[in-house]
């Protein structure tokens, strides 16, 4: 069975700022829960175009290996193989796990620059689409844990953004 989520936050920061750190997946670990422990493996990067290869952003084509906890403060690990399927500057980036625990999984970055109350800023919107598989334990799994998961996974990364913007170096 196939679930859809989303999760909007809106960040004090330049669109070209926010795309850019989210672009780079050397950030994804700083930005999940440490309790899940999430390592990064292995990247074979693609430029976005008219980058290159040194600025270690992932554009369309390239592939991330992680590592992490399949629960929290148990040491059994799972691998997880995303690839990036679209990238458009400033706008969107998309990507699959090709390998990892969910039958299908399937995760769209969208960025746009927004003022609120006079302030210049990004909203930074996820859109989730995945199926756990594993039948009836799939569904079991998702009402008792997985749900439960990627909501925390995704506030803990909500009240870390903007200090790990504020800390993140220029030029953007």
């Amino acid at each position: 069975m196939r679930y859809h989520v989303e999760f909007e936050q809106w960040v004090a920061f330049p669109l070209k700022q926010v795309f850019r750190f989210f672009a780079n997946p050397q950030n994804l670990p700083r930005i999940m829960p440490p309790t899940l422990g999430t390592a990064i493996l292995q990247m074979r990067l693609v430029p976005p175009p008219g980058t290159e290869a040194s600025q270690n952003l992932a554009g369309e084509g390239s592939e991330i290996v992680t590592s992490f906890r399949l629960l929290p403060g148990l040491p059994l690990r799972a691998e997880w193989t995303a690839q990036i399927t679209e990238f458009a500057w400033d706008h969107h980036f998309a990507d699959i796990q090709n390998e990892g625990p969910f039958r299908w999984f399937q995760h769209r970055h969208e960025f746009e620059g927004e003022a609120r109350a006079g302030q210049a800023g990004t909203l930074v919107r996820d859109i989730v689409d995945y199926d756990p598989g594993w039948g009836a334990l799939g569904t079991l799994g998702q009402k008792l844990l997985l749900a439960r998961q990627l909501e925390k996974t995704f506030l803990y990364r909500q009240a870390r953004l903007e200090t790990l913007l504020a800390a993140s170096p220029g030029p953007w």
